[in-house]
């Protein structure tokens, strides 16, 4: 076989009808469609031979010169998309890697294309943000989750969140989302109340737990949990989180309390905020009142039980008057001498109210 192209090899594809030859053949367009000391009108007679095998009735033939020819750069758009759209078997391979198609190409491909198509896209290495969009708004939940399986992918915090809302049961999306190397905070908080109702499921079911109990265990696994976002969390992200959390009914008494306990005022003031939908600014100078009147008068407006305010204008006392040492560790010795302290004035409370709280600060204390 010669090694340039010639109008030969055009007559011999247009009249040899064994598809071994024509397969055979696209291996040799696309060796030589990659060399770079084409000439002119070599490289127009390249194209031509591409353009006629890629409407090969032989999906072999076809499936071969995608194969031959997706990782080439120089390949003409219209070849790619007849690549693109073609069956599976020929698609597929060229969709995960062909730098040619766009983002537009993608786009298109996704919306109308199958699922194996759309989840071909999200294979490709360093998937923009508006492919992943668009993946999220119409591919099927094996793209998606293949999708949040790309750690290469551009996954902005709409797209996830969105990921949630289609497919919420899905352990598919999930879980490839919760191994993500960064997380917004809200997404985090999402598949930490998932993973915790599915925990409730499976005590129910396996370990013939009743309900209440189940619950109880999963809400201080959750608030845990959910607590250990705060930590790295902005104001921004703070406010986004507190706000996610109200809406979703998961901003509880013992989630403040359990901030309070752990020196975290800032959460506390958001969250105290929130509920009693005043701007941040102002919550903050109620909750730090020296006459002691604006905390009672601002946790009024929230809601929250009688029976909390006690136990809060205990722990936010304590809070403001323990400091951290400035030595190694002190964040850890920090919240032990708050909870050591909290617990003492908690117990010179004669109320029965107070007895699933000290329940509960003596689970955060052993956890320090």
């Amino acid at each position: 076989m010669s090694d340039k192209l010639s109008q030969q090899d055009v007559q011999r594809l247009l009249t040899d009808p064994s598809p071994n030859t024509r397969a055979e053949m696209a291996g040799k367009v696309a060796q030589h469609f990659s060399a770079t000391d084409l000439t002119a009108s070599e490289r127009v007679l390249a194209e031509d031979i591409v353009r006629i095998m890629a409407r090969d009735v032989t999906t072999r033939v076809r499936a071969a010169l995608a194969e031959s020819l997706k990782t080439n750069a120089g390949i003409p758009r219209d070849i790619a998309m007849s690549m693109a759209r073609d069956v599976e078997e020929v698609s597929l391979p060229f969709i995960e890697v062909s730098t040619v198609l766009t983002d537009d190409d993608l786009v298109e491909i996704i919306r109308s294309g199958s699922s194996e198509k759309q989840t071909a896209v999200a294979k490709r290495p360093n998937v923009t943000e508006s492919v992943a969009d668009a993946l999220v708004e119409r591919g099927s939940e094996k793209a998606v989750a293949t999708l949040m399986s790309n750690e290469t992918a551009a996954v902005g915090e709409q797209a996830l969140v969105k990921a949630l809302d289609r497919f919420p049961d899905s352990e598919a999306v999930a879980g490839p989302m919760i191994n993500r190397a960064k997380l917004p905070v809200t997404v985090a908080e999402r598949l930490v109340a998932l993973v915790s109702e599915q925990l409730r499921e499976r005590l129910v079911a396996k370990h013939e737990l009743p309900n209440d109990v189940a619950a109880d265990i999963v809400i201080q696994t959750r608030e845990k949990a959910t607590y250990g976002l705060v930590g790295g969390a902005g104001d921004a992200d703070l406010e986004k989180l507190v706000v996610q959390l109200r809406r979703s009914h998961r901003l509880t008494p013992s989630l403040l309390l359990r901030a309070l306990c752990m020196g975290d005022v800032p959460f506390f003031e958001m969250a105290m905020a929130q509920l009693g939908q005043v701007p941040i600014n102002n919550a903050r100078l109620l909750i730090h009142d020296a006459g002691r009147l604006g905390l009672k008068s601002l946790f009024d407006r929230t809601g929250l039980p009688p029976k909390l305010y006690p136990p809060l204008r205990i722990a936010l006392d304590v809070a403001n008057e323990t400091d951290f040492d400035g030595l190694d560790h002190d964040l850890e010795r920090h919240r032990r001498r708050m909870l050591e302290r909290i617990l003492t004035q908690f117990e010179e409370l004669a109320s029965d109210d107070v007895d699933y709280l000290l329940t509960k600060l003596s689970d955060l204390t052993a956890a320090a």
